[in-house]
């Protein structure tokens, strides 16, 4: 029997073998608990605004409308749900462009099952989820991006630039939430608006932003 506080998760992929592989996966888990499928990122999106699921476990190559204008059609639209990219894409500009347009995480196709199911759970406690091959090839290159002025970090409010340092040590909502004795909601709120005064989507760039006005 499901909990009642079951991580709830849409599945997106054009492949109906291994999305079905991967639904099946999640079932066996009583944390988790699939919501939707979609085989294209129309759908997903449609499904996102209609289902409200925790995480979005997103493919990247789709036909018509691929993972990252998927992301970036469902931020723009107002989705909040962690999104996970779910690929075997390795190439840096798939990588940058996932977390310049919001993506909470990106993972390969060719990790454990058990894996998997650990970074979801990792995703949706508001920590990054990345494959451990990625993690340099994503910090050289949003480290060599132009930098952005220091005044904006002015325009952070002082309880925004707390939550923006506790972001930058890894820490999840909930443990900043903790940290900083404050609600994990608000937290959530604080790390939207911060993104959104730095002109970011993803929390991942803004840790990598701040690490580098601070070196």
């Amino acid at each position: 029997m499901l909990q009642k506080s079951a991580l709830t998760v849409l599945v997106v992929d054009d492949h109906p073998l291994l999305r079905k592989g991967v639904v099946d996966l999640l079932e066996l888990e009583d944390s988790i608990m699939c919501i939707g499928e979609a085989s294209n990122g129309h759908d997903a999106l449609q499904l996102a605004l209609e289902l409200e699921p925790d995480l979005i476990l997103l493919d990247l190559n789709m036909p018509a409308m691929n993972g990252i204008e998927t992301i970036q059609a469902m931020r723009n639209a107002g989705v909040d749900s962690r999104i996970l990219l779910f690929t075997v894409s390795d190439s840096e500009l798939d990588v940058v462009a996932a977390f310049r347009e919001g993506a909470d995480g990106y993972l390969l196709k060719d990790m454990e099952p058990e894996e998997l199911i650990s970074n979801i759970i990792k995703s949706a406690d508001g920590k990054t989820a990345i494959s451990p091959e990625l993690v340099d090839i994503l910090t050289t290159a949003i480290r060599a991006r132009p930098s952005q002025q220091d005044t904006s970090l002015n325009e952070l409010t002082e309880r925004e630039r707390e939550v923006l340092k506790q972001v930058a040590h890894g820490l999840s909502n909930k443990m900043i939430a903790r940290q900083l004795d404050i609600a994990e909601g608000t937290v959530k709120v604080h790390v939207k608006r911060l993104l959104k005064k730095l002109g970011m989507r993803s929390r991942v760039e803004a840790a990598v932003w701040l690490t580098r006005l601070q070196d």
